[in-house]
């Protein structure tokens, strides 16, 4: 519990036993309830995660967004935060994070990769088409997100049954955004944080990945009118 409130963080993973080890281990104390998504890894991630407590729910359907509105289904904090099983996001910020979310009263807090510190940590074009993403989320919603794509937030439990959250891929990331901006009952803010090279395989395709998250984005905001 921090300062009143339960604190569940939700950890999806593919293939992450060595960063999930790392990010488990810097745990903070505070934290009430860790729930690890496995989606369908063939190594010993959920091994591995079991062994240092965390809570493993399987999710053998492949897919980002999948992963976490299952991770959510299990959720018991009043408090939901996220990261990634690569040690990529900082663990040991978790504190920082919460008491931004406390001192600017908001009910969703981005954690934003930018600027980036560690050069090591994202590469040139990972970076460039992040840019293009967030100023494209930007401009369709009228509200300046520095990082659409950040895997880290902080969000209140209770505002996710007034979310619609599609999307079962990468594209989530973003959505989940736009459904808290889109929403005027939900307060929305942003924060810098250090972000570091991960720890295992790369698994994102940036070229692939990128337009198909750009094309989702234009979905969300002009769907087709059933007839």
């Amino acid at each position: 519990m921090y300062k009143g409130d339960t604190i569940t963080v939700i950890i999806p993973c593919l293939n992450e036993e060595q960063g999930i080890e790392r990010v488990l281990r810097d745990m903070p104390e505070f934290v009430d309830q860790v729930i690890v998504v496995d989606n369908g890894s063939t190594d010993r991630t959920s091994h591995v995660a079991t062994s240092l407590g965390a809570q493993v729910i399987r999710e053998d359907v492949r897919g980002y967004g999948r992963s976490y509105k299952r991770g959510f289904t299990y959720a018991t904090g009043d408090l939901i935060v996220t990261l990634d099983g690569d040690h990529s996001y900082p663990v040991d910020a978790l504190s920082y994070l919460l008491e931004a979310f406390r001192h600017l009263e908001v009910d969703f807090l981005n954690a934003s990769r930018f600027p980036v510190r560690d050069r090591q940590s994202m590469s040139l074009k990972h970076h460039f088409g992040n840019l293009v993403l967030s100023l494209a989320m930007s401009l369709l919603y009228f509200r300046w997100v520095r990082d659409s794509q950040s895997g880290m937030w902080v969000l209140r439990r209770s505002i996710i049954k007034d979310m619609q959250l599609e999307s079962d891929s990468m594209a989530f990331s973003e959505e989940i955004k736009i459904e808290a901006l889109k929403n005027p009952r939900i307060r929305f803010g942003e924060i810098s944080i250090m972000y570091s090279s991960r720890v295992g395989e790369k698994k994102l395709n940036p070229w692939r990945d990128g337009i198909h998250n750009l094309m989702f984005l234009i979905k969300k905001r002009f769907p087709r009118r059933r007839i």
